[in-house]
């Protein structure tokens, strides 16, 4: 009986984390290459638990957002395929709304440096801005690549930068190239005296 139950049990679990968008728990001995094809299913599959939130608009962070970072930074580019997030990276996770830090989306961002302890990244978009006067000053086009499913080109936002809990992020999507880095680098330390 207490196996019969237990199955049961089980089954329930499965078809609400399927319902929910959620992986499959992780496993012990099953890990993955941070920047290889063989990732953990979170990674591979694009969910985690917090995506159903995410979806839904609400906060999914580890605690309250600390607000946008004003001032200046040193940029670094240090992608390292250690399994933790670097400068110089994709990485997604969840990024509130200007007007109310309480709501957002989970959406791919650049890490390009940071701040005591949070990281500092740019939202990164597939809409294309070139024709807006703005856009032109405020946007950076860094190309397509894996973090994007359908291979769009993608530019970065500049004029708002991101404080990002390491343990916030749900995903790393891909280390950027040292070039397309070099021209948010030049975009930042043009429009925000960043070093």
């Amino acid at each position: 009986m207490a196996l019969t139950l237990r199955s049961i049990g089980n089954a329930v679990r499965a078809s609400l984390r399927f319902l929910a968008g959620s992986p499959e728990p992780k496993r012990p001995g099953r890990s993955g290459s941070k920047h290889g094809s063989a990732k953990a299913a979170p990674a591979a599959s694009g969910k985690s638990p917090r995506t159903a939130a995410a979806r839904a608009g609400t906060t999914s962070l580890s605690g309250t957002y600390p607000g946008d970072f004003h001032g200046t930074a040193t940029l670094r580019y240090a992608p390292s395929p250690d399994g933790r997030p670097d400068p110089g990276e994709v990485v997604w996770t969840w990024v509130p709304y200007e007007e109310d830090h309480s709501r957002g989306k989970d959406r791919p961002v650049l890490l390009v440096g940071s701040h005591g302890k949070y990281l500092l990244g740019l939202m990164l978009t597939s809409k294309d801005h070139d024709g807006h006067p703005r856009g032109q000053r405020d946007y950076v086009d860094i190309g397509s690549g894996p973090w994007d499913r359908q291979g769009r080109p993608s530019e970065a936002k500049l004029d708002r930068v991101l404080q990002i809990r390491p343990a916030d992020i749900r995903r790393e999507g891909a280390i950027l190239d040292r070039n397309q880095f070099s021209l948010v680098e030049d975009a930042l330390r043009r429009l925000r005296g960043w070093k």
